[in-house]
């Protein structure tokens, strides 16, 4: 090779020596288990156990027109395919959210010129009413004042009269005079009286009273609005990589008994709210906590470290269940009211109310079917995105649930077993087991394995995917005393289980412990 090509070589390729550096021998061996190339003393010292080994030799021949050299080409131009695919989606995304910048912007300025809009309206009708009462004020008052003027000038006339006839009249025209002016004067007097006696100079003053509407903007109206970022489906396909590399990255499903559990935090309950009755808990997508309180009827928010944050909603009935939905939105069964409220989380609002056909209790969501059901044989399938309805029968003794592939988990309080359906109502398997008694929640984790809240036995208990073997991994002697609800974040592992704890005077209260499974 003439040093001219050699240099056109890659620099790390031109690094590669046909030589070992720790023993300047000539390298004649790879080792595939530690991926290197060996010398004959490298295997002496190093790879003595070494199984998978080959000689340089067979390895090298024809390795230039190898199947190899072709697939790795194939996988270098895909790879560069898929970086310039990804940059020119990213940058049409940019695009997107520029777009969408400019549209809020507008959305934002055009609601505030409707609301100057209005605010204006509002402030000139009641400047014309101010107009009008003050015109109308003025005129009673103006006219008033005129008529006494006129009486004033009668009785600075009759004044001046009176003044000549006491120097110039005779006895008898001053005795019927007087009589006269007496006359004239009562009737003035007269006057004075009606119109003081008739509440003509009663003070009628202007103010104003800003409609209370208008003054809680200023104390109630924290913000003008929010901004989120919803997440949708990527819509960017890419090349597929060879099955052979794929495979490697498949994870293997763990068995029940490598499922462990550490406890990260306890859910911290204020004072005025240590009365609360959980009957449901979950972990939101974000890591926060919530806490369904059946008596109160509250929704309670709390921090990834398990502080009390804020009431997100009080709801009209008892609730019994919820469930995460998706975006910021939690479901909650009202039981006999045959109805489940969609509640925003961040809004701390009811957004929408589902109503079906009978009771609602237990409720289970995968983000686009919401599954509810009225804790005996029955459940409704509603379609989240045209919200059409699908009720399934015969499920036998459905009480709390969850969604997993596709699938409809449930418990049975009374007969002590889990049951697994397709999403039709055909049953799949059903498993009893003398660890769970008198189960009352349950959850799935990421690989289909399902966590029962085991009250009779103060106990959490696990149970394999295909329903034939569980496991229990907390116990009373963790500190789980009556567990009415649990629930898992299938992303992150981190699960959530109601429980009831003492405080320093020995009165007992619910919260809930939060676990990494």
């Amino acid at each position: 090779m003439s040093d001219e090509d050699y240099q056109k070589l890659p620099t790390f390729m031109q690094e590669i020596s046909s030589q070992c550096r720790d023993h300047k021998m000539k390298f004649e061996l790879y080792c595939f288990f530690h991926t290197c190339l060996c010398c004959v003393q490298c295997v002496t010292e190093k790879h003595k156990k070494c199984q998978d080994m080959k000689t340089l030799f067979e390895i090298l021949k024809q390795v230039k027109s190898s199947a190899s050299v072709h697939l790795f080409e194939n996988d270098l131009k895909n790879v560069k395919e898929n970086l310039d695919t990804a940059i020119k989606y990213l940058k049409t995304r940019i695009s997107t959210i520029n777009t969408q910048k400019t549209k809020v912007v507008e959305e934002i300025s055009y609601k505030r010129k409707s609301i100057n809009d209005y605010l204006n309206k509002l402030e000139k009708d009641l400047l014309n009413d101010l107009e009008s009462k003050h015109s109308q004020l003025k005129f009673n008052m103006a006219t008033l004042m005129q008529q006494m003027e006129q009486q004033a000038s009668q009785t600075d006339q009759m004044q001046s009269q009176f003044t000549k006839m006491t120097q110039y009249a005779t006895e008898l025209q001053m005795y019927i005079g007087l009589r006269e002016i007496e006359k004239t004067t009562a009737q003035t007097a007269k006057y004075i009286n009606d119109l003081e006696s008739g509440n003509h100079f009663i003070e009628k003053n202007l103010e104003v009273h800003i409609s209370s509407a208008l003054q809680s903007i200023l104390q109630d109206v924290k913000s003008f609005g929010d901004i989120n970022i919803n997440t949708t489906s990527s819509t960017l396909r890419l090349n597929t990589e060879r099955k052979e590399q794929s495979q490697h990255l498949v994870l293997k499903v763990p068995g029940i008994e490598q499922i462990k559990r550490s406890l990260l935090t306890r859910l911290t309950i204020p004072e005025d709210i240590k009365s609360l009755n959980t009957s449901a808990c979950l972990i939101l997508r974000d890591g926060k906590c919530i806490i369904l309180d059946y008596n109160k009827k509250l929704l309670l928010l709390f921090s990834n470290s398990g502080i009390f944050i804020r009431k997100v909603v009080t709801l009209t009935e008892y609730p019994w269940d919820a469930c995460f939905v998706r975006n910021n939105t939690v479901a909650v069964t009202l039981g006999r009211a045959n109805k489940t409220a969609l509640v925003d989380v961040n809004k701390s609002k009811i957004i929408q109310t589902v109503k079906v056909a009978h009771d609602c209790y237990g409720v289970a969501s995968d983000g686009k079917t919401l599954v509810i059901s009225n804790g005996d044989s029955q459940c409704t399938t509603v379609n989240l995105n045209d919200m059409s309805h699908t009720i399934l029968e015969g499920l036998g003794g459905v009480g709390r649930i969850s969604l997993f592939q596709g699938n409809i988990y449930s418990i049975n309080s009374g007969k002590y077993n889990v049951c697994c359906y397709k999403i039709t109502g055909e049953s799949l398997w059903t498993f009893q087991h003398g660890d769970i008694a008198s189960p009352v929640g349950l959850t799935l984790d990421k690989n289909g394995f399902v966590y029962i809240a085991s009250l009779g036995n103060n106990s959490i208990v696990v149970v394999s995917p295909d329903g034939r073997t569980c496991k229990t991994i907390l116990s009373e002697a963790d500190g789980i005393i009556h567990p009415w609800t649990i629930d898992i974040n299938r992303e992150t592992g981190i699960m959530i289980v109601s429980s009831e704890i003492s405080d320093n005077n020995n009165d007992k209260y619910k919260t809930a412990f939060v676990y990494k499974i």
